[in-house]
């Protein structure tokens, strides 16, 4: 529950702190984020990016990014699997090689930000649940905190130090969950994803 706070609370944070910043760049910033969880790969924002200026051939995007022909295949291939690009080939009647040649689907871009969105809403509802609907107990020394059925079984006595455990008024979190819940449901939706369409 603790990485999971920390993990909705970052999203939010870098998807709202620039809301006065247009919101092409806001869209920027949570792509890049989007690939590299696809491709695990700093090299993959590159290739996207060549991508994204139009239709292209594997050739001519190591051309571009100065990256190894294998290391953008590579990367191609995964964002092929993910869905976010696709790939038409052509032979050439002279040498008889095969030419690939790549395309940007931002469609699918779009469809799994709205997915990540809702689950991320999902997410802080989950929690705000879990805030409104348990009393809480923290260490004095700075340690854990534990609900009240936690904090029984322990006598009251953090696990950690022995310590005492002291009722912890959780009022902020709530309101701040509350905030960010608000925050994402009337704003979340309306990011737009304005990608140049590509033949």
């Amino acid at each position: 529950m603790k990485h999971k706070i920390i993990a909705v609370k970052i999203f939010l944070h870098r998807l709202f702190s620039g809301a006065e910043e247009e919101f092409n760049l806001i869209n920027n910033a949570l792509i890049q984020e989007l690939i590299h969880e696809i491709i695990n790969e700093e090299e993959g924002v590159p290739v996207v990016e060549c991508l994204m200026e139009g239709s292209i051939t594997d050739e001519e995007i190591a051309e571009k990014t100065h990256l190894k022909l294998n290391t953008v295949r590579k990367i191609l291939y995964k964002l092929y699997d993910a869905g976010i690009a696709s790939y038409k080939r052509s032979k050439d009647p002279e040498t008889q090689w095969y030419t690939y040649t790549w395309k940007f689907e931002s469609e699918k871009i779009e469809e799994i930000m709205k997915k990540k969105h809702q689950e991320i809403i999902e997410n802080l509802r989950e929690l705000l649940a879990f805030e409104e609907n348990n009393m809480f107990f923290a260490c004095k020394n700075g340690h854990y905190r534990y609900t009240f059925d936690e904090a029984a079984e322990n006598n009251f006595r953090c696990p950690e130090c022995q310590g005492e455990l002291e009722y912890m008024d959780n009022s902020e979190i709530v309101q701040q969950l509350r905030r960010e819940l608000s925050l994402y449901e009337n704003n979340g939706s309306e990011i737009a994803f304005n990608f140049k369409s590509y033949s």
